[in-house]
């Protein structure tokens, strides 16, 4: 499959996200504060440097766990079909969970997860999104704590791909389609 031309257009700097991590983290570290240890489950792949910065910074015991998930495949349009390709190597009965997304979309993806991990008996389940696309929502399901909403762009970079590409840039961009595929 070919992908079409495209250009990234800068939509939030390193910057912005390093210091939206650190005051996320704060506020995290303080609801959580008491919490034995935190069970941070990581949605792959998308959410990867996400969960890694945001780890760092937690003042908390944390377990890391990942869940892979796919809804997108190749294409710049949610396929609305959640699948499971990876699930938890841990238990989360009787535990505290935040679930760190990388973009809240349709809202599919996240409500079938929550889903899942709602019948594993946790304590409580909470969610941190790095993107909150609002204008975009299908289903009723909401982000704790968002590191920042954006406009309805399809977006690369810090951990986001388009068709595995993109993920390693620094920053938020916006994908601007320019012409014929490559």
């Amino acid at each position: 499959m070919t992908t079409p031309a495209y250009r990234i257009d800068e939509l939030i700097s390193a910057k912005a996200i390093a210091a939206r991590v650190e005051a996320l983290a704060r506020e995290i570290s303080a609801f959580y504060r008491g919490t034995d240890k935190l069970v941070v489950v990581g949605l792959l792949r998308g959410s990867f440097i996400f969960i890694a910065d945001l780890v760092r910074e937690l003042n908390l015991a944390v377990e890391v766990d990942f869940l892979e998930v796919s809804s997108y495949g190749n294409s710049t349009e949610s396929s609305r079909e959640v699948r499971i390709l990876k699930d938890l190597r841990g238990e989360i009965e009787g535990r505290d969970v935040l679930v760190v997304e990388d973009i809240v979309d349709t809202g599919h993806t996240l409500r079938h997860v929550l889903s899942i991990l709602g019948t594993r008996n946790p304590k409580r389940i909470e969610v941190c999104a790095l993107l909150d696309k609002p204008s975009r929502r299908e289903v009723d399901v909401k982000a704790r704590w968002i590191g920042f909403e954006i406009p309805d762009a399809f977006v690369v970079g810090y951990g986001i791909d388009y068709a595995q590409r993109n993920r390693n840039l620094p920053h938020i961009g916006a994908v601007r389609f320019t012409g014929e595929p490559e």
